[in-house]
C-alpha cells in the first residue's frame, strides 16, 4: 500500500522557556499583548508536518512518497530523508526561496507558543498530484498542513481519482475559511485532530461532531497523556490509552509520529485499533526525546511498549511486522 504524505516540510529551531505562559498573562491586557521570553535552551532540528510524518513511514519500512515544496537549502535534509526509506522524488524544490521556518517555544507545563514561515511552502501548490499518482500508483493520500491552496488542490485531486483521503487540517485550521475546512473534510476516508483541532474544526465548519462523522469516515482524536480516540457514525466510540512516557523531553513532534505509526498499520491491513496502539508507542518514543526526527527505532522497544500497555496479545499481533525495524 503505497502512501503519499503531502505537507510541509521545514526547519524547526525549538526553544524551551523555564517559566509558565500562563504567569505573564495579564487578564485585562490580551488585546495589546507585549512579551518576550528568554529561552534557557535551543534546538535546530527537521520538521514540517509531512516530513516528520514521512521519516516515521520510512523507519518502519512503509516506502513513503513525501509531496511537498523546499527550499534551496534542502540538498542536506533530502538526503537524511532518503537515508531513513523517504521517497522525495515528489518534493518540488524552489529556485529562490529557503524551506520553511518553525519556531517554537516550550513551557514549563508543555504549552507551546509557535511561528511557522511558509517559505517555500508557497509553491506546493503548483504540485500536480495528479501526475505524481500516476507516475507512482497510490492507494492513500494525506493531505497535511500546506499551503491551503496546495491543501485543496491534492484534496480535490485525489478525490478525482478516487484516492483515499486522510485529512489532518491541524496548524493551518487557523487559516481556512468555512468552505475550505469543509471541502478538505468532507469524503475523507480518515480525519486526524487533536483535542483543540477537534472544537476548531467544528467552529470552522459550522458542523456539529455528527455532521462531520456523516461526512467523513473515521475521526481519530488524539489526547496526549490520555491517549486517542476513534470514533464514527453509527459505531461506539474507541478510546485507545497513551503509552506512558518515563520521561518528557519535547511535545514537539509526538502528534506526527502517532500519525506515522498508524498509517503503517493501515498500510499493513491491521485493524485500527492495532494501527492506534502503533500509533502511540511511536509517539511516546517520540515524546523521549529533543527533535521531530532524532529518535531510533528498534522493533524490541516498540514491541515492549506494545506489551506493557495493551498486553502480551497486542505484542505477539505486532511482532510480526515490526521484527524488521532496526
Amino acid at each position: 500500500m503505497r502512501i503519499a504524505v503531502t505537507g510541509s516540510i521545514a526547519t524547526d529551531h525549538l526553544m524551551v522557556f523555564p517559566g509558565r505562559f500562563t504567569e505573564q498573562l495579564i487578564k485585562d491586557q490580551l488585546e495589546r499583548v507585549s512579551l518576550s521570553f528568554l529561552a534557557d535552551r535551543l534546538e535546530v532540528h527537521r520538521g514540517g508536518v509531512a516530513a516528520n510524518i514521512a521519516f516515521g513511514l520510512g523507519l518502519l519500512g512503509c516506502d513513503p512518497l513525501l509531496v511537498g515544496a523546499a527550499g534551496t537549502d534542502f540538498a542536506e535534509y533530502g538526503a537524511w530523508l532518503r537515508a531513513a526509506g523517504v521517497d522525495t522524488s515528489a518534493v518540488r524544490v524552489s529556485d529562490t526561496l529557503h524551506t520553511a521556518r518553525f519556531v517554537c517555544t516550550t513551557d514549563a507545563d508543555q504549552n507551546q507558543i509557535a511561528t511557522f514561515y511558509a517559505g517555500a511552502m508557497a509553491e506546493a501548490a503548483d504540485i500536480d498530484l495528479a501526475d505524481t499518482a500516476r507516475r507512482t500508483g497510490l492507494a492513500l493520500v494525506l493531505v497535511g498542513a500546506d499551503d491551503p491552496a496546495a491543501m485543496l488542490r491534492h484534496t480535490a485531486t485525489a478525490h478525482r481519482l478516487g484516492i483515499p483521503v486522510a485529512a489532518d487540517p491541524s496548524q493551518q485550521l487557523a487559516r481556512l475559511d468555512r468552505e475550505q475546512a469543509r471541502r478538505l473534510v468532507e469524503g475523507a476516508t480518515w480525519l486526524f485532530t487533536n483535542a483543540y483541532e477537534a472544537a476548531l474544526l467544528r467552529e470552522r465548519t459550522g458542523w456539529s461532531e455528527e455532521d462531520l462523522l456523516e461526512r467523513a469516515g473515521t475521526w481519530i482524536t488524539t489526547l496526549g497523556a490520555d491517549g486517542v480516540t476513534l470514533a464514527r457514525s453509527g459505531t461506539p466510540r474507541l478510546h485507545i490509552p497513551a503509552v506512558p512516557a518515563e520521561k518528557i523531553a519535547d511535545p514537539t513532534g509526538a502528534g506526527d509520529a502517532f500519525r506515522a505509526g498508524f498509517l503503517a498499520g493501515l498500510a499493513w491491513q491491521w485493524p485500527p485499533e492495532q494501527a492506534a496502539r502503533l500509533g502511540c508507542a511511536l509517539a511516546t518514543t517520540v515524546l523521549e526525546s529533543v527533535g521531530t526526527q532524532e529518535y531510533k527505532l528498534l522493533a524490541a522497544d516498540l514491541i515492549d511498549r506494545i506489551g506493557r500497555t495493551y498486553g502480551d496479545d497486542a505484542a505477539r499481533a505486532a511482532e510480526p511486522r515490526l521484527a524488521g525495524v532496526s
